[in-house]
């Protein structure tokens, strides 16, 4: 059994994060998929989301966690 997790930077911040590549928030900068740390995803949601009487976009459990590989 083998796990894995991506270590990298907040594309907001510039916070050093552990997370899963495949279940991260991310958003688009320059046609790329960036990772966002927490505090970033919730600000998103506030200006995104919960500011427009939206639903906010839910973090996936394993988001910051290691996802085993085969």
């Amino acid at each position: 059994m083998a796990w894995m997790f991506v270590q990298g930077s907040c594309v907001a911040c510039n916070a050093f994060i552990s997370f899963n590549p495949n279940r991260v928030p991310s958003i688009s900068v320059d046609g790329r998929r960036e990772p966002l740390c927490e505090l970033c995803h919730a600000r998103w949601n506030k200006i995104h989301r919960t500011a427009k009487n939206l639903e906010p976009v839910p973090i996936h459990p394993d988001a910051y966690g290691p996802e085993e590989v085969a």
